[in-house]
This record gives structure tokens, sequence and C-alpha cells, in this order.
């Protein structure tokens, strides 16, 4: 749920030092590295998501409070997962640390007469046009003993926090540390409020705000650390406190007051390693394994789930949030999260149908906000193929009958009802989404015996068919989210026949892909920083794929699957894992939206790829020797036997300690010449998603050059009809 970072109110997640940009390199904001606090709750990776977070700013001083707002260089920074450190250019040591419901910082002062820790609680938002988020409402009070409480509204979300400062003097323990000269003290508008116990506003507009917070001021001796501690709930301070207590009792048995954070970075530390640890590979080169471990890093990130906690409806149980991206992440993140986290997976789940309880609907985005801002734009129905999938393999204990009347009354909100009466809607790529959730929500409805259902179902999801121009073989022309026809002609679909056969058959099919990945063609000149109108313009014009740039089109290269070509798919996606990724900052083609792109990664460099929705993972060549996936029910192994070490592009920047390799090596690509699973072999290069779930020992044997694996079993098309 709690997230902590650095803040100068960049771009996109309150980090760094970039400027909102939607095309071409982002310019700068900052010179340098740097920071006016440290804040809570952000997005991961995610673009123009209009809600930014960045909460309850944390603020240590050597200066007046005056200066609060400046920023200081960053310095020495150390990075890992659920720990953040560096130095402000005041001379502080700064470290950040979360647990589950709680953050903890620890700063470090030189010598001063006068330091302090400044806490705003009116910050939020990023330093760009239309990113700041202010607070309609707010208290603050000031318990003394170093303990604080408050609640702010933000996006109609009513954000608690209880807070406790530590000033760590030497020879007091306990309670007693709170007696330190260390001042509490309420401010407002840059002002200290002398004898002050609480601020209360209400009402608060952008026009009127003016800072406010609370601070902790004392003279400092070199070295000196303090440690605030920080619970927070969206159901009020008393359950903030609680979530505090809960996370001390939870670290060590220390009394109230006694510094927690380096128990609660262990643990931490402790359960990403667990987590990450559920891909565990073998072979590679370095740089790859530390792309890899990264990308199921940020794969976890999100969403978050937040027991016990929702605003929005008493009861408890999980409440899923930021769930920011979901068209994205439907597709790959969400499958990664049913392989290695079932359990998430299902609060997930769960969280959703709730949602649709009692908004009437599945959101297509749902952020830590309130409001029916939910991106129906963006697409339609995609909680359909997470539930269809969830199924299919079991993951929960969902009252499938309960679900499938959520399902299908969902399919008649936003754009449903015109699918329905017309059997095509624009923007053309809800037709797809439309006609896929009818085939995903058919699928429940025959398993819990509602055949009608099923068979009425069934039938309106043939009508993808209408999304197509059958002169062209793409979409019809339209409006379209981050793309064009080409970037969304190749989804993945339940009758891949069918659309290969629209096509003009499998060479024709080919051909167009061939096309689309740039096959033949003349390099392209990439847009650097502004690019102007014109050239953005001739980049359009070539009708290319979206290179993970972008998601709309990231499942795209696995379209030859069905036409019997997956030496093609191995060559775009080896290209893709070979130059796109990277150690170094900027490692990543784009934006990660919410882990869409990370989970794309680290599908791929398993040789396996989720068809979300279709109970199906298809086959490729994987990047590494050996793989362990922790499954539902056990482990998969997937070995590569001929497999070839090879390092990404970037070798002398990236990937110092690879084997010696020349270019024209490593930019081949290997093929899947066959497999096995559990000894049996494997028709073609594909298995259905329960296999996977169920573990066992996947063998993928592999050559530098295509023996026609696949030509003749494709996957299979479920809603296919007789031609």
């Amino acid at each position: 749920m709690v997230s902590a970072c650095a803040y100068s109110g960049a771009y996109p997640t309150g980090y760094g030092q970039y400027d909102k940009s939607l095309e071409g390199l982002p310019s700068e904001v900052f010179a340098s590295l740097q920071a006016s606090g440290f804040t809570h709750f952000q997005q991961s990776g995610t673009g123009a998501i209009r809600k930014y977070y960045n909460y309850l700013r944390v603020t240590p001083m050597v200066q007046p409070l005056d200066d609060l707002g400046q920023s200081w260089d960053l310095s020495e920074e150390v990075a890992e997962a659920g720990y953040y450190a560096a130095t402000l250019d005041s001379g502080i040591r700064c470290e950040l640390t979360v647990g589950p419901k709680t953050a903890v910082h620890r700063y470090t002062f030189p010598a001063h007469r006068s330091a302090r820790v400044v806490v705003d609680a009116s910050c939020g938002g990023l330093a760009i046009e239309h990113g700041r988020t202010v607070p309609l409402r707010a208290q603050v009070e000031n318990l003394g003993q170093g303990r604080a409480q408050g609640t702010i509204v933000v996006e109609g979300v009513p954000l608690s926090f209880a807070l406790e400062v530590d000033t760590d003097v030497p020879g007091l323990s306990g309670p007693a540390r709170h007696s330190a000269p260390w001042r509490p003290m309420l401010w407002h508008d840059r002002r200290l409020i002398e004898g002050g116990t609480r601020l209360d506003f209400d009402r608060i507009r952008q026009t009127t705000l003016r800072p406010f917070g609370l601070l902790f001021m004392g003279p400092a001796r070199a070295g000196q650390t303090v440690e605030v501690r920080i619970g927070f709930s969206l159901r009020g301070v008393e359950q903030a406190r609680a979530n505090l207590e809960a996370e001390r009792a939870s670290r060590l048995p220390g009394a109230p007051g006694e510094p927690v954070f380096d128990a609660v970075r262990e643990r931490t530390r402790a359960s990403w390693a667990d987590h990450v640890g559920r891909v565990a590979v073998e072979g590679g080169t370095p740089a790859r394994r530390t792309v890899m471990a990264t990308a199921t890093y940020h794969s976890l990130i999100k969403p978050c789930i937040a027991d016990d906690e929702s605003p929005f409806w008493p009861s408890d149980g999980p409440f899923a949030f930021d769930i920011s991206t979901m068209w994205d992440i439907y597709k790959t993140q969400v499958p990664l999260l049913a392989a290695i986290a079932p359990g998430r997976a299902a609060d997930l789940l769960e969280s959703l149908i709730r949602v649709s309880e009692e908004e009437g609907n599945f959101p297509i985005g749902y952020r830590m906000a309130r409001g029916a801002d939910r991106f129906f734009r963006q697409a339609s129905a995609l909680a359909h193929t997470a539930l269809a999938d969830a199924h299919a393999v079991d993951l929960a204990p969902i009252d499938w009958s309960w679900a499938l009347v959520h399902m299908d009354d969902d399919l008649r909100r936003g754009y449903g009802e015109m699918f329905i009466d017309n059997g095509v809607v624009h923007p053309i790529s809800h037709t797809l989404d439309l006609a896929f959730a009818h085939h995903c929500t058919a699928k429940v409805a025959r398993a819990v015996g509602d055949h009608r259902l099923a068979e009425d179902l069934a039938a309106r999801s043939l009508r993808w068919v209408n999304a197509f121009d059958a002169s062209t073989g793409l979409l019809r022309d339209s409006e379209f989210y981050e793309g064009g026809k080409w970037n969304y002609s190749f989804r993945l679909l339940h009758d891949m026949a069918g659309r290969i056969a629209l096509a003009g058959g499998d060479a024709a099919f080919t051909g167009m892909l061939d096309s689309f990945f740039g096959f033949g063609a003349p390099a392209v000149r990439q847009p650097g920083l502004r690019p102007n109108a014109a050239e953005m313009a001739a980049g359009y014009a070539l009708n290319r794929f979206e290179g993970l740039n972008n998601e709309p089109d990231m499942e795209a290269p696995w379209a030859y699957h069905w036409a019997g070509r997956p030496d093609r798919t191995a060559q775009v996606v080896h290209a893709a894992l070979t130059h796109q990724f990277g150690t170094g900052r900027g490692g990543l083609p784009g934006n990660d939206d919410s882990g869409g792109l990370s989970s794309w990664y680290v599908w791929a460099s398993l040789g396996l790829f989720p068809v979300a929705g279709l109970d199906l993972f298809l086959l490729s060549a994987p990047s590494f020797e050996r793989a362990v996936l922790s499954v539902p029910d056990g482990e998969l192994v997937v070995e590569a036997v001929g497999h070839r070490e090879q390092p990404i592009s970037s070798d002398d920047r990236f990937d110092p300690d690879a084997p010696a390799a020349s270019a024209a090596a490593s930019s081949r690509p290997q093929h899947l010449l066959s497999a096995t699973l559990d000894g049996e072999p494997l028709p073609g290069p594909h298995l259905s998603m329960a296999r996977v779930h169920r573990g066992g020992r996947l063998v993928l044997h592999l050559g530098d050059e295509p023996n026609g694996y696949g030509r003749a079993v494709r996957p299979p098309s479920p809603a296919a009809r007789p031609r």
C-alpha cells in the first residue's frame, strides 16, 4: 500500500528531473537530481494518469522554515527493494523504508543549533501543469511527546496518518526520548503557531491554500539520528495508529517509541527477496540477470492491495487500487501475479467484484481517488479476461454464479449497449474488447451451467469481425487510444484462424506483420527532444510497431504463431530483449505502466507468453539456460537445451563481464526446435495456462535456424467457426 520517494515534483512519480512528455525525449525540469523532501504514495511507471499522490512531504532541514520548498541536490544514492538512501547537499543523510501500511524515515544530521524535521500536510501531486493535488479538507493534531496525527482529504479520499518522531538522545530510552529539546509545533503559511495543538481546514481551494503542517526542531549534534515513523490508513486516525502498532509488533518486541527502522527494512527486504525469488534464473549474462530481477520487482509493485482499508464501503476484505492501466496490465502483469503471487491476484479479483457491486461496473482503471473517472475511454470490459483465466486455473474461491451476474451486467455498460444493439462501436478497438469479453463471459456461463446465456454471449463474441475492413485486412478507420489502426490490428483474438482468413491467409497475414515490424525496410530515425509535427507525422505514417515504447501492440509479435511462423516471433522478441532493455537509467524503452512492460520482459525472457483470457501460453526461445517459477501447484522448471549466451547490445556500458561474443552472434536469435513437458512431446509451441500453473519440467530445444516447429500445429482458436 505504502511507498516513499525523494520528491522533486518531476514527472511521472515525483522523483527525478523530467517534465511531462508525450513523444520524443523528455525535457528536463531540473539540471540535477534533487529533492525538496520525501513523500508518500506514488504511481509506478504510468504516464498522464492525473492522480499522482505524493502526500505528506517530510523534509529534514538546517534552514529556517521560510526555506521550505527549496530543493537540495542528491548524492550518494542507494536504492534497493524497500529501501532508499541519499545525502542532501545540506549535509543530511536520509534513509527511507516502508512496510505494508507504514513508512519509516531516518535522518542523520550534521551539528547544528536549530535542526528540524518539517511535515507538510498540504503537499500533493507533481510540479507540472495540472499535476498538483490540493487537499479538500484537513485536520492535523499535535499530541505531544513526539506524536501527531491527522487526516487530509485528497482526491475525495480521507488519508489518515499517525506519526511518531524519535530524536535519539543519548542516555534516554522509551518515552523519555521524547523529553529531548526538540519542540513539536504546528505551522501554517510558514508561521509557527506557539502553543497550538490542532489545525482544522474545511473547503480548501487551489486559490486559498496556504501550506500547513507540523515540525520538530532543536539542536543536533554531529551524527544525531532522527527517526520518523508513520502509520497510514484510509479509515481514520485510530486505524492508522493501529497499523503503526501492528507494524512495530510484527518487527520486534520493542516498546512504543523504540526505533524500528532496521527491523522494518530487513523484513521488507526479506519479503521482496521471497517474491522476486519466485522467478529464479540460471545462465544468461550478468546484465540480463540484473534486468530480469529488476523487471520482476517492477512487475510486483502494483496494484496496491490494502486489506480492510476501503474508504468507500465499510466491510473488511481486500481493497485494490492503482489498477492504473488495466488496458496494459491485463495482458501480462495480471497473468504473472496469477502464476507467482496467486494470493494477490485473488485479492485483486475479489476487490474488482466488490467495486462492481458498489459502483455498478468493473473499472478500467482504479486509483486512490473517489469519482467516476474510471478510464472507460481507453478500453472496455477488461476484468472479464482476468476472471475467465482465474476460473480456468481455479485461482480463487470465487462465487462464480455471482461473478457471472456482474460480468454479464457489465457488458451492457458504457459502450456495451451499443455493441449489443449494433454489433460494432467506436472507438473500434472497443468492438474487439467487447467481443472478447463476451467470449470470456460465455466460458464462465458454460462452466456454471447457464447454457442459454453462454450461447447468446458466444454468438455476440463473433462480432469481432465487424471491426475489420475485409478489403485491407486491418481495422476500420476510427479513433485510437495512443496508437493507430495498425497497432491494434494484431490483437490476439479468440478466433485467430478467422482473423488470418480475413487477412487473406497465412502468407498475407505474415506479410502484413512483416511490414508492421519493418522486415526488409530501411532503418528509421528515432525522434529526439521535442520533435516537430512533421517529424512525428513521418513516424506515424510508417504504421509500425510501437517498439515497446507503449503497450497497445505488445502482444503482436506472438500473432505469427497462428500463421505458422514462430520463427518470426523469435526474431522480433530477441531484438527487443537484446536492444531495448538495460541496467542503467533509461533502461526501459517506455513507460512501465504499473508493471505491464516489465511483465512483458519477464515472460518473453522465460520463453513463455500468456494469451490472457484464452487459458493459453505460447512458447519461444528463452534468454536463460534454466528458470524455476514458483507456481500455485509447485514449480515450473524451464530448461533450454542448446542455449547460447547472448549479451545485451550495450555490452560496453551495461555488461562488461559478459563472455566475448561478436555483435553478429549476439544479434542472431535462437529458435525453438521442439519441446517436452514432463517428458511428453508438445505437438506445437503452446500449452494451457492451467498446465503451467500445475508446474513440471518444460524442456525447450533450441537451435540457430528454425526447423518448422509450429508450422503444422497452431495454437487453438476456440471461437473459430467451420470454414
